[in-house]
């Protein structure tokens, strides 16, 4: 499996990397963007366009950077329009860590290409370089969902920062999904094992110094079994585990790492087990309650509520917790209490569509038939919209 070709380091506040391997690839993806209409280019001086976007070309291809910004510029004033010269341009900026320009360059491009993930994800790593990390997850998520152009490296990069995004925002089951992505991608180098360590660990990267962890290592290890159980190694990731347990047994969120990958290999009990010891090592762990509440929902929810109620009381803003509340309340047919629950969810969910069905059944339940109506109505909607992946998670 071949390394990102990058050197990051997810600890960090602020990754970067070199650029210039991601230039042959973004040079040619440029050639691919002809996105401009001949109704753009009437009433224009167009043999002094096409000279400079040829000489520009040139300039680019013979490694003449400053000299194909200039030009790229000049034929941008005459023509704005010209998609391909922004996104040449911004590549290019890009490339020499010129990261605000690039970035105005790509947001002039958004709007002529609206449906091009290639444009918005170079728009999202950009963000990504400036700090700017809200606007960054929005746009490489949307990069990606609209589709990155067919360049394996390119991908792999937009996937990477998209995780790391996600670790710093403390959103790791999407992290772990995330980096899970870039393993079945064939990536398996030091900063993305890392990555997926942290993922699973529940670990932010700005707390990974802090917490007394043995060494990069470890988290390489870990994230090597995440990476396992990602592609149903289930076998190889539980002797990893089996050996990390042995040689780290104190190690804060292991067992419940391991209890992860136990629910992925369809071993409740044994999850279960091993979530208990993480709550045993941390009794004011609401992770590994709300993984219990969830391994045993619709299989004994009888059982699960108590694993609920309790993380509820002890991070009462956690709106996963109140979600998961909601439906176990709602399955053990004490649909009055449910509702509360679920209606705090619904104010942190608004598109999740499985939790308007609950609460229109828990309505309806309660006879509230108007309430119950619009939620269903709600859940119809959020039907017809297209499949997104959501931030329930914790």
């Amino acid at each position: 499996m071949k390394p990102l070709t990058h050197s990051c380091s997810v600890a960090r506040g602020h990754v970067s990397y070199p650029h210039a391997g991601l230039r042959v690839a973004l040079s040619f993806l440029s050639a691919l963007l002809f996105l401009c209409s001949a109704a753009c280019q009437q009433g224009e001086p167009v043999a002094n366009f096409d000279q400079l976007a040829a000489q520009a070309a040139a300039a680019r291809d013979q490694d003449r950077l400053d000299q194909a910004i200039a030009l790229y510029k000049k034929a941008l004033a005459l023509r704005p329009e010209w998609a391909d010269g922004w996104f040449s341009l911004g590549t290019i900026e890009y490339d020499g860590n010129q990261f605000e320009a690039a970035a105005r360059d790509f947001e002039r491009l958004v709007p002529l290409a609206p449906t091009d993930g290639t444009s918005r994800a170079m728009l999202g790593l950009c963000e990504f370089e400036l700090g700017n990390d809200p606007a960054a997850l929005k746009d490489l998520r949307e990069g990606r969902a609209l589709g990155v152009a067919n360049d394996p490296q390119l991908q792999e990069v937009v996937v990477y920062h998209e995780g790391i995004l996600l670790l710093r925002a403390g959103q790791f089951k999407l992290a772990q999904s995330t980096f899970g992505t870039l393993c079945k991608m064939g990536v398996a180098d030091d900063q993305a094992m890392q990555g997926m360590g942290l993922a699973v660990l529940r670990i932010a990267p700005v707390d990974a110094s802090s917490l007394g962890l043995p060494g990069s290592d470890v988290l390489k290890r870990v994230g090597n079994a995440a990476c396992l159980t990602s592609k149903k190694k289930f076998a190889e990731a539980n002797e990893e585990y089996t050996k990390l347990l042995q040689d780290q047994p104190g190690l804060s969120k292991l067992n419940y790492a391991y209890g992860l990958f136990l629910v992925a290999s369809n071993d409740v009990p044994r999850a279960v087990e091993e979530f208990k010891i993480e709550i045993e090592r941390n009794p004011k762990d609401t992770s590994a309650r709300l993984e219990i509440a969830a391994a045993l929902y619709k299989v004994d929810s009888s059982a699960a509520l108590p694993y609920a109620q309790q993380a509820v009381e002890l991070n009462p803003a956690q709106p996963f917790a109140h979600y998961l509340l909601g439906l176990l309340l709602l399955d053990t047919n004490d649909y009055a209490k449910a509702i509360p629950q679920l209606e705090i969810a619904a104010k942190a969910f608004p598109k999740e569509k499985k939790l308007f069905f609950a609460l229109g059944s828990a309505y309806a339940r309660a006879g509230r038939r108007e309430d119950a109506e619009k939620a269903r109505a709600t859940f119809e909607r959020l039907s017809r919209e297209p499949e997104s992946e959501t931030s329930t998670s914790y």
